[in-house]
């Protein structure tokens, strides 16, 4: 899936559903990085890949509590 599909799913989203989703991204960062220092994953595409996504669940928690 492209990178605007996802915006605009995202964007239909509602901010309770977005802060949810955020907080499960953050988890799964965790529990990555946790691994990734005990040598027990090679997911590191998959660690990048979440924080971008976070990233963007972020951006448009802050666009939409601005009221765009």
């Amino acid at each position: 899936m492209k990178s605007t599909e996802q915006v605009k799913k995202l964007r239909d989203m509602s901010v309770d559903e977005i802060t949810t989703q955020s907080a499960d991204m953050r988890a799964q960062l965790f529990q990555l990085r946790f691994q990734w220092v005990m040598g027990q994953t090679e997911a590191l595409n998959r660690m990048r890949d979440l924080r971008k996504q976070r990233a963007r669940l972020e951006t448009i928690l802050r666009e939409k509590a601005k009221g765009k």
